[in-house]
């Protein structure tokens, strides 16, 4: 008898092992199944990281700027003369801005703006002339001359300008040409400029930035179109039944640009399509670089009309003056076309703000820049 109940209780045992085990194998599935789901989702997300890490380690495109007045170092302004017996003058190519504005007997001067050259040879120089320091100053440039008028003199002291008058100057820093004949022959150069810019102690860098919103990528001005009307026969009609339509012309087209300073004295520009640059003339006669007898080039061109008048100051002389400080007309061109612009200037050291006439400051493309601050009643042309 002893021996069949240990039969038994022995098929108990194993069948309760039996059991165990098979509740042991599903918990374990069951586990497995919750787990790796899990355990791939992690993986998912981890790829994911990886893969946003990689992306977030791309180079950045680099953002093209304009070369025209790049760098911190403070422009240097020069007065050139611009009589027809101080042509071609030595500068004008190497120039980024280039200011040309009325003096007394309808004559013009230039007034050149650069930085970061190395010119052996800058003139003809000649005086200043107050309303040019106006434009020195928004530039916050050192300003160099040769000579000056009582106005320019005065002003000079009290608007702290930092200028090198060449009259005060040894012939080592400023000497005449015996090329040409006084008084249109008194040039200096870079580094003789340097020198006394040195000995002088002027700062040499700025935080001012430039007068004008150059931009790196070449535009074009919008197109201003005007509708015309034009008659139109259609021949499966009878030819008396003319049916009359109307076209867009494109009206702001500036291959030419003629801007008359006076009587005798009228500057020109002609478009050239291949190199998007004008050429330009003065007296009818094209301008060239003494330095390099390079035809003198330019990518934009702004015209503001500014009133004119001689001054009572004795002289006798027929020095100008100008109603600049106002918000005054004119135009932009580039690139074969011209818009309308306002030219904002609310003080002589405030930088003038060119605005299209939505008032929005218009963008400039990068490169030389010719400003003619031209009389108010100039008649201005546009081919």
């Amino acid at each position: 008898m002893g021996k069949k109940s240990n039969k038994k209780s022995g098929s108990g045992l194993g069948l309760l092992t039996v059991i165990l085990i098979i509740l042991i194998i599903i918990a374990g599935t069951l586990l497995a199944m919750k787990i790796i789901p899990t355990m791939q989702n992690s993986q998912n997300v981890a790829n994911m990281n990886d893969n946003e890490n990689i992306n977030s380690e791309e180079p950045k495109q680099e953002v093209k700027q304009p070369k025209t007045f790049a760098g911190n170092e403070r422009p240097i302004a020069f007065m050139i003369d611009n009589n027809i017996n101080a042509m071609p003058q030595a500068g004008l190519e190497k120039a980024d801005l280039i200011y040309e504005i009325i003096v007394e007997g309808g004559e013009t001067r230039l007034m050149i703006v650069m930085k970061n050259q190395d010119l052996d040879q800058i003139g003809p120089l000649r005086s200043a002339r107050h309303y040019f320091l106006d434009y020195a100053l928004e530039n916050d440039a050192i300003y160099v001359h040769y000579g000056q008028s009582p106005q320019a003199k005065s002003d000079i002291v009290t608007l702290a300008i930092a200028d090198i008058n060449g009259i005060n100057e040894s012939t080592k820093n400023f000497w005449r040409v015996s090329s040409r004949y006084a008084p249109h022959n008194a040039v200096t150069s870079t580094e003789r400029i340097e020198a006394i810019i040195k000995r002088e102690k002027y700062r040499t860098t700025t935080n001012k930035g430039t007068v004008l919103n150059y931009v790196a990528e070449d535009f074009d001005l919008p197109d201003i179109k005007e509708e015309t009307s034009k008659k139109d026969t259609n021949n499966e009609k009878n030819l008396t039944n003319q049916e009359e339509q109307t076209e867009a012309k494109v009206t702001n087209i500036a291959n030419t640009v003629t801007i008359p300073y006076s009587s005798f004295n009228t500057v020109k520009y002609t478009y050239d399509k291949e190199t998007k640059t004008y050429i330009r003339y003065s007296r009818d006669k094209k301008q060239t670089d003494w330095n390099t007898n390079k035809t003198v080039k330019t990518k934009n061109i702004i015209i503001t009309k500014c009133k004119n008048t001689t001054l009572n100051d004795g002289s006798n002389k027929g020095r100008q003056t100008l109603d600049n400080i106002k918000t005054l007309d004119g135009y932009y061109i580039t690139n074969g076309k011209y818009i309308p612009i306002t030219c904002e200037k609310t003080s002589r050291s405030g930088k003038t703000v060119y605005k299209d006439l939505d008032g929005n400051e218009i963008k400039v493309n990068d490169g030389k820049t010719f400003i003619q601050i031209c009389p108010i009643d100039s008649k201005i042309t546009f081919k």
